[in-house]
């Protein structure tokens, strides 16, 4: 054997040897690199833990602004509607966890299940349980069940009662519910869905856990966060959430100005509804000045870095 083939041999041993078995989870190291714009504290699986307080001030952004920025920052597709919602009139935000089902094929079926076992999970129950087990304060579980809603019912009042025994939070299916009833009467609890059925979970598969998924139009990655209101859901990456909460409130603010100048009649809509002149930055200046501290949605002194960033 040649120098060069000695080389190349080992070098691929060497990579064989570095190849860890795919799992129904993804590795904390896999979601890492998927998530490596995100500095700051992790879960122990990997994902990126945005704090509770970022959590709480994103319920008062609006759909619009979230989008917006995203889009600003390169991020077409994260956005998805059209849902039937069980409470309407709240508003969910959280940690995402995904799953991804497809339809039942036996021997992959066989192969999650024995990949299940190894990883410690319930194999005596069915598999849509396994993303329940792992939810932890503040997450929402997001599951791509390919629309599918007769025979595609990945929970009913059971298991959204352990869901928000562990999470305090809900779910957003691209799939189906069963006993809409109960999950209702579940306090706090909350879904996003394509719809009820009273049908069992039949022909249908977990294939992963923690993997990038499709929910619609949407790509949605392990540790993304969620902002799920009655206009729709939208995913934001982890390293963004915490810039977008407070640009988007800058704007609300902006627009709380506009709209209180323009009661006043201070300046005409053709001024505030298109770029501001000096004049008008200066009063908006002035006005957030005079702002009580006690009602804005950050610190002062966020704001004043906002600001000044801004010249």
């Amino acid at each position: 054997m040649t120098n060069k083939n000695l080389v190349f041999t080992l070098l691929l041993l060497c990579s064989f040897a570095l190849v860890r078995p795919q799992g129904v989870a993804s590795t904390p190291e896999y979601i890492k690199e998927l998530t490596s714009s995100w500095t700051g504290e992790r879960f122990d699986d990997g994902r990126p833990k945005v704090s509770d307080a970022l959590l709480k001030r994103l319920k008062g952004i609006q759909m619009e602004e979230a989008w917006g920025y995203l889009r600003g920052h390169g991020y077409h597709n994260q956005y998805e509607g059209n849902w039937q919602i069980i409470h309407p009139d709240s508003i969910m935000t959280g940690r995402v966890v995904t799953a991804q089902y497809m339809p039942l094929r036996p021997d992959f079926k066989q192969l999650i299940k024995i990949k299940g076992a190894k990883e410690n999970r319930d194999t005596i129950g069915g598999s849509n349980s396994w993303p329940i087990e792992i939810l932890q304060a503040g997450d929402v579980y997001v599951a791509d069940g390919y629309g599918r809603v007769i025979d595609g019912t990945l929970i009913g009042s059971n298991l959204g009662n352990a869901i928000y025994a562990n999470s305090q939070n809900g779910v957003i299916f691209d799939g189906g519910v069963r006993d809409l009833k109960g999950l209702r009467d579940i306090e706090g609890f909350n879904g996003w869905t394509r719809g009820d059925d009273p049908s069992f979970i039949k022909e249908q598969m977990l294939t992963s856990i923690n993997a990038p998924i499709r929910i619609g139009r949407a790509i949605v990655l392990p540790g993304d966060v969620v902002l799920a209101n009655r206009y729709g859901t939208i995913f934001i990456p982890s390293h963004l959430v915490a810039n977008l909460v407070l640009a988007s409130e800058v704007v609300s603010l902006r627009d709380q100005f506009g709209f209180q100048r323009l009661r006043e009649k201070t300046y005409t809509p053709g001024q505030i509804d298109t770029k501001w002149t000096d004049a008008i930055k200066a009063d908006f200046k002035k006005w957030l000045k005079a702002y009580p501290d006690s009602k804005l949605p950050m610190t002062r002194k966020e704001l004043d870095n906002y600001m000044n960033s801004q010249r």
